[in-house]
């Protein structure tokens, strides 16, 4: 326990109190902390969790959960799923619906639906911890020791989201995605400014709004670039505008309330201007600093040991490495982390698996699914000559009767060239991504070869089945 005495010392002129010790501290109540809390007082810990969200510039705030509950997967897909909806309601005439011509979407409704539901999600995840008897504190804790962790009650603002550097006016005009999802009206015409934001450029263009793209580089950088190309592709024949090579200077707000946004074509030099409603900058997270140097009442607790672990921090510290998985938009780490504690809690660090094997998927509106290497890290690490790439176009049959463009729907499987051929990576890209690529990652996950994939039968009729028809090597030309 941390006497008094020492808590004083340590923030002299300070009003300490809640002095307490626990066996496990948990410090953000995301997928993994709130797995990780659960489970150790399932074994009987003492357990505490300390969260607390900053709000955004704009006042954005949201509770319990994390990122992907609140800012993340959970509002993200829903808000895909309400855009699918508007191409269903567009191939409906084709199945014999009787639809107007103009169905208008209303955001607010969109946007009340979404929200409410996310706060569903925060009561439920505090109503499990008081269950398992786990206190609570929506506090901001940070080290002060490699035994002691305090936690502020009151401080000054400090930024969450990622806001770009040297760009005039960004701070002041600009949203973030942590944001955009709780606007309570539609955001109009807007520039999402980093391939980041390519889910969320896509469900607005879904709802039929103006969004536009602007990429300094590539694309879903870490993603296998022909898919990723494949995805801008089918993005921008659907109405999604797209600046490559382009970086902002300035952002300005003109008399008529419309903001004015200035930036250069990196190639040439050139200047050029755009007006829109919304700015939204979406160019990552940033791990909030580790200090105590702020005013307000100040809690301690003290930490025991916790045993070795891979990922020590210092003696009795253990943290997970998020940068053991590729960066990707639908937030790898709520599922892995939470998987990984579940077995590091009562039985030493988890055997993860190499980090490629971790199934993904971008949920743009073709979704893209992808589990293992892509092609480019496949041919790094093997060489080309080693290394064998199966790949088809397809048409779902969904897509046949409203005639609408399958021309980016495509499947690869990226595989060794040595029988058996080793399967080191699958490529999915069409509707319901995720839902394909999440069976096939067991088969991945199991070190499954090309021969039994061709041995798998196919359910038909599925878009899943194609994989399992894949004759044609990129060798063949």
């Amino acid at each position: 326990k941390v006497t008094a005495q020492g808590a004083q010392k340590a923030f002299p002129g300070r009003n300490v109190a809640g002095r307490q010790g626990y066996d496990l501290l948990v410090i953000g109540g995301g997928s993994g902390g709130l797995a990780c809390a659960k489970e150790a007082a399932q074994l009987g810990k003492k357990v505490a969790v300390v969260d607390y969200v900053e709000p955004s510039p704009r006042g954005t705030r949201w509770g319990l959960g994390g990122t992907c509950v609140n800012v993340g997967c959970i509002p993200k897909k829903l808000m895909h799923q309400a855009a699918l909806l508007g191409d269903m309601i567009r191939d409906a005439p084709h199945y014999g619906w009787e639809v107007p011509p103009l169905v208008p979407h209303d955001w607010k409704k969109m946007a009340e639906a979404v929200q409410n539901h996310v706060k569903s999600l925060n009561w439920g995840h505090r109503v499990q911890l008081q269950d398992r008897k786990v206190k609570y504190f929506n506090i901001k804790a940070s080290f002060v020791n490699e035994h002691m962790v305090c936690g502020v009650t009151k401080d000054g603002k400090e930024v969450r989201a990622r806001w770009p550097e040297g760009i005039e006016g960004a701070l002041e005009y600009g949203i973030t995605s942590d944001d955009i999802f709780w606007l309570k009206e539609s955001p109009g015409k807007t520039p999402p400014l980093a391939d980041v934001a390519l889910e969320c450029a896509g469900f607005l263009t879904g709802l039929g709004l103006d969004a536009t793209v602007m990429v300094r580089s590539i694309p879903l950088r870490g993603f296998d670039q022909q898919m990723s190309s494949l995805v801008t592709e089918y993005m921008a024949s659907h109405g999604t505008r797209f600046l490559r090579g382009c970086t902002p200077s300035r952002v300005g707000r003109l008399p008529d309330g419309q903001l004015q946004v200035i930036w250069e074509d990196l190639a040439s030099g050139k200047k050029d201007v755009g007006t829109f409603d919304t700015v939204l900058w979406a160019i990552g997270k940033v791990a909030p600093s580790c200090t105590c140097a702020h005013t307000g009442s100040v809690m301690c607790v003290k930490l025991s040991r916790v045993g070795a672990a891979r990922k020590q921090v210092s003696p009795g510290l253990v943290a997970w490495e998020p940068a053991r998985l590729r960066g990707c938009l639908q937030l790898l780490l709520s599922v892995s982390l939470s998987r990984d504690v579940q077995f590091w809690v009562p039985r030493g660090v988890p055997d993860s698996g190499p980090a490629f094997q971790v199934p993904t998927t971008v949920f743009t509106p073709l979704e893209y699914g992808c589990v293992g290497l892509s092609e480019e890290e496949a041919v790094a690490r093997h060489g080309e000559e080693h290394v064998e790439v199966y790949h088809a176009y397809y048409k779902p049959l969904e897509f046949t009767v409203a005639e609408r463009d399958a021309s980016q729907c495509y499947i690869k499987m990226v595989c060794l060239r040595e029988p058996p051929q080793l399967v080191l990576g699958l490529h999915f890209l069409g509707p319901n991504a995720g839902e394909v690529t999440q069976g096939f990652a067991l088969g991945i996950k199991c070190g499954a070869s090309y021969a039994q994939v061709m041995r798998t039968l196919g359910i038909h009729p599925t878009c899943a089945e194609e994989v399992a028809k894949l004759r044609i090597t990129k060798r063949s030309g």
